[in-house]
């Protein structure tokens, strides 16, 4: 993929700016994680930057962007509904043919969940969705990743191994992150967001948690 240019970037609500003005560079084959405290505007340039590049990106929202009543297995297909016709989209909702079937259904086993693939996503648990929206990323196979929060649901082992599964199958990527450590284990440069603003942008390895702990 291209490098994705973002410059002075704004974000208002309510006749209130909360963001920006925002500039930003993004280089192929970084793992960029956004980090800061609640409301500090990680979320916003996720969409920002999602406006930008949503022909080429795969979107982890943090309110998931699920169907409920749909099984894990067609949330996870609707990564790669674009690249289908309307036609063989509605045969896959009818009745899953094989070859999705064979390449969902390791995905899902890799993320422990191979045993939910036919199960409505209103059933499960909130560790489970996530795994589930993390797995449709997974299978949409896009050139860039954008992912908020696509770990807070989850317990240590399981974050570490979608933060594994996600910059072993995307080289380029966003990810909003609470978590100090995830951050600096599985990205390679540290975009701190404070009030808005671009407070903090290093690479990882001249950083340490004590660094980041002023944006919280």
């Amino acid at each position: 993929m291209d490098a994705v240019h973002l410059r002075n970037l704004t974000a208002a609500y309510g006749g209130h700016q909360v963001l920006g003005p925002i500039s930003l560079d993004i280089r192929p084959g970084e793992h960029i994680a956004l980090v800061g405290r609640s409301g500090a505007g990680k979320s916003t340039l996720l969409n920002l930057l999602y406006d930008q590049v949503k022909d080429r990106a795969a979107l982890v929202p943090q309110e998931q962007g699920l169907v409920q009543t749909l099984s894990v297995f067609h949330n996870v297909y609707m990564g790669r509904l674009a690249s289908y016709s309307r036609w063989y989209n509605l045969v896959n909702l009818v009745a899953p043919r094989r070859r999705e079937l064979e390449e969902i259904r390791p995905l899902l086993e890799r993320l422990g969940m191979a045993d939910k693939l036919r199960q409505p996503v209103e059933a499960l648990s909130g560790g489970q969705k996530q795994r589930t929206a993390v797995a449709r990323a997974l299978y949409q196979q896009a050139a860039i990743l954008l992912a908020d929060e696509p770990v807070s649901a989850l317990d240590g082992p399981m974050a570490h191994v979608v933060m594994g599964l996600v910059s072993e199958a995307y080289s380029t990527g966003v990810i909003a992150l609470h978590d100090i450590d995830l951050a600096l284990r599985y990205c390679d440069r540290i975009v701190g967001i404070q009030d808005g603003q671009i407070a903090l942008d290093e690479p990882t390895q001249r950083l340490s948690p004590a660094d980041l702990l002023p944006l919280y």
